[in-house]
């Protein structure tokens, strides 16, 4: 039996809590509405939660046209979901610096109150462009503001494996969003997804195009936003670790043929 699509996942704003659908339209730079705001700096420099483990406390929700953030003991905020104005800011996400949209004023007076920092929130817009690392995509292949590739793709297979061996070490299971993949898959053997390369995910075709080396956000409790380390990074090390991307789970892929995947559908290999 061929592997299915478990679950798929959206995060609107890098960094925040994501969304649970049962469907996702994949665009060339990754799931539509897929990370295309960030928080960031008054000087443009993006910031996630390695510095900000509140950030995992922030649910985001889209509602038509309109995106809405909800954190504990602040009114919700509701901002446009494509301000496509001309863009007026420079931010720096990693090695990439991008034209973004500044949202306002009211965005980023709500953002600061939340994370507890003066903060700004940006978009970023059609015309501007961001590329992953041609090494790995090859030429061409745009991303939104995730932090490399347009999606992450992990079996749950693999997290039943690491699950067990925490478990040897009476540490209790960690839920799937401690590592926000874009696509979990049913079906597959542990770690099977590490040799994926073009792959069919409905109406969709992907590539895997590099493993996922994995930080410390891991060990944030994406319910609370506590950082509960060591684990599972420090298990991970023992078994799953390269010279090239450190430790890794959970595999990266970029868009070959735009579509629809679901919630159920069939993964193909070629």
């Amino acid at each position: 039996m061929a592997p299915t699509v478990r679950s798929l996942h959206v995060y609107p704003v890098k960094g925040l809590k994501g969304i649970d659908v049962q469907e996702a339209n994949c665009t060339d730079r990754g799931f539509e509405f897929d990370r295309r705001f960030m928080v960031v700096t008054p000087d443009g420099m993006f910031i996630s939660q390695r510095s900000h483990p509140r950030m995992a406390t922030i649910w985001t929700d889209l509602d038509g046209d309109t995106l809405e953030l909800a954190a504990p003991d602040l009114p919700p905020l509701r901002v446009p979901l494509r301000p496509e104005r001309a863009p007026s800011m420079r931010t720096v996400v990693w090695r990439s610096t991008v034209d973004a949209v500044p949202v306002s004023a009211e965005a980023d007076a709500w953002l600061s109150d939340a994370i507890g920092a003066s903060l700004r929130l940006v978009y970023m817009p059609d015309a501007s462009e961001r590329l992953s690392n041609a090494d790995y995509a090859g030429p061409g292949k745009r991303v939104s503001f995730a932090d490399g590739y347009a999606y992450l793709v992990l079996g749950a297979a693999s997290l039943g494996d690491l699950n067990a061996r925490l478990a040897r070490q009476l540490h209790p299971p960690l839920p799937m969003n401690r590592f926000r993949p874009s696509i979990v898959v049913d079906g597959s053997a542990p770690y099977a997804e590490d040799g994926w390369r073009t792959t069919r995910f409905g109406e969709a075709v992907l590539r895997g195009v590099k493993p996922c080396g994995r930080c410390e956000v891991t060990t944030t409790d994406q319910s609370t936003g506590e950082v509960r380390g060591p684990e599972p990074l420090a298990t991970l090390a023992t078994y799953r670790t390269s010279e090239e991307f450190g430790v890794m789970f959970g595999m990266n892929f970029v868009t070959e043929r735009e579509g629809t995947i679901r919630v159920g559908d069939a993964v193909e290999l070629d």
